[in-house]
């Protein structure tokens, strides 16, 4: 069923139009606290942001929804997504929100939401509000004598920094680490640098002047060579790079060179694995994540199970199957031993805790692996169903037949954007680009 409001990830949307206005935003919170207060305790909502001009916006329509229906409203001012899943269940809310449009630019935003167990909801619940959204509201309204109180929780990055910390032994200390931490001018711009320093490292804090504009602009996870330059240059032993809501992270090693969530899935997954840590023989990847992984788990008796883009996805077959370590390849690492969701902060510390305890240089502790080549192309389409074209279904055939079982082709319809994403990987990288340009112009010929 095509969703009107919610996409792969929350609602989210250019600020201020579409489905990015005040209006919806209050009608989220009607729709989303009539459906979550259930029995006779007082509800509670707990609701998060990130940097954006927008969120001043969005955030008091919220607040009006939720109280307009009976709920009471946590307001926690700028935290990283994960801290919104973790004190959803730590302060027993009945329902979770995170403002943020994550890793865009500081012109969109958008709404996430999670259930009292700090997951993100399902397709089914969204579909619930959806419907809610379009109804008439005023039948939830609550009585007057009912309405709900908004609360301003103060000491929410303070509550997130210590749960950060224990994800870590008690003995263990970054001591002697130069560390430069890029926030992206983000959710975790004060978190992440106080944690770190806490911990015992030498913080060199990078994107920690938000405004309102510049979330994400040449800078965090999306814009890495800030980072990378900053390492070099300042002689660190690691850069973090975060996204706008911290729920992913890329690595920078002593030498400036990135690291992505693929090796440090590789370095986690061999670690705990090691100290009896993992939960199952393997763990939980997109279709994604580059072939070299797969092969490298495999040389250390682990598997790799992959999942479709989107770490929702990836997150629902490690509940459903008992994995506790799972993500994606731009760096959305999710331990359930820890967080709910995707924490750049966490799936930074445990790396750090590598490193810490082996001494070793980042360069030699996180490169794992060889990545095999892997070529990507867009391609944009204006009518019809690409993907069902028989010529472009011949060329996908024909890519796989000479790659051969070195290799793998991937075609999938983005979700947000009018474009269809062509993925292919083998140990030739010429022979990879061919197969990739080959799909493409077959593309191109059905997409008219």
């Amino acid at each position: 069923m095509s969703r009107k409001y919610f996409g792969t990830d929350g609602i989210r949307d250019r600020a201020n139009s579409g489905n990015m206005t005040a209006e919806t935003a209050l009608r989220v919170g009607m729709a989303a606290g009539s459906l979550f207060t259930r029995g006779n305790h007082r509800h509670r909502v707990v609701i998060g942001k990130d940097t954006r001009l927008s969120g001043y916006m969005i955030e008091p329509a919220l607040v009006a929804g939720f109280t307009t229906v009976g709920m009471d409203v946590f307001q926690f001012g700028p935290v990283p997504t994960p801290a919104v899943a973790m004190l959803t269940r730590s302060l027993r809310a009945d329902l979770g929100v995170m403002i943020s449009a994550s890793h865009n630019p500081y012109h969109d935003n958008g709404i996430k939401l999670f259930g009292p167990d700090g997951f993100k909801l399902s397709d089914e619940m969204e579909i619930k509000i959806e419907r809610l959204m379009d109804s008439d509201l005023g039948v939830v309204r609550a009585d007057a004598k009912d309405l709900g109180r908004a609360t301003r929780i103060e000491d929410a990055q303070a509550r997130y920094i210590e749960f950060a910390k224990r994800t870590l032994p008690r003995h263990l200390r970054l001591d002697g680490l130069r560390v430069v931490v890029d926030c992206a001018n983000g959710a975790a711009y004060k978190v992440a640098p106080e944690a770190l320093w806490e911990l015992g490292a030498e913080v060199i804090p990078v994107g920690v002047t938000p405004d309102g504009f510049n979330i994400n602009q040449e800078c965090g996870s999306t814009s890495p060579k800030t980072l990378c330059d900053h390492v070099k240059n300042l002689r660190a032993d690691i850069g973090i790079a975060l996204d706008g809501d911290a729920d992913r992270v890329l690595i920078c090693d002593e030498k400036g060179q990135l690291i992505d969530g693929d090796q440090l899935m590789a370095l986690i997954a061999v670690t705990w694995a090691r100290a009896d840590r993992l939960s199952t023989n393997g763990i939980v990847a997109t279709v994604m994540s580059n072939l070299g992984l797969e092969q490298f788990l495999q040389s250390n008796d682990l598997s790799l199970v992959r999942t479709a883009v989107g770490d929702r996805y990836v997150v629902e077959h490690m509940r459903k199957h008992g994995y506790n370590v799972g993500g994606e390849h731009s760096g959305h690492i999710v331990l359930r031993d820890f967080s709910t969701t995707g924490d750049g902060l966490i799936a930074a510390l445990q790396v750090l805790a590598v490193v810490a305890a082996e001494g070793q240089p980042v360069s030699e502790i996180c490169n794992l692996f060889e990545p095999l080549p892997q070529i990507l192309k867009n391609v944009r389409f204006k009518n019809g169903t690409p993907l069902e074209d028989e010529y472009v279904k011949q060329a996908v055939l024909d890519g796989e037949a000479q790659l051969g079982q070195a290799g793998r082709v991937l075609l999938r319809k983005s979700g947000t954007e009018p474009l269809i994403r062509i993925m292919a990987e083998g140990n030739d990288e010429v022979l990879v680009k061919q197969v990739v340009n080959d799909i493409a112009s077959a593309v191109q010929s059905a997409a008219v």
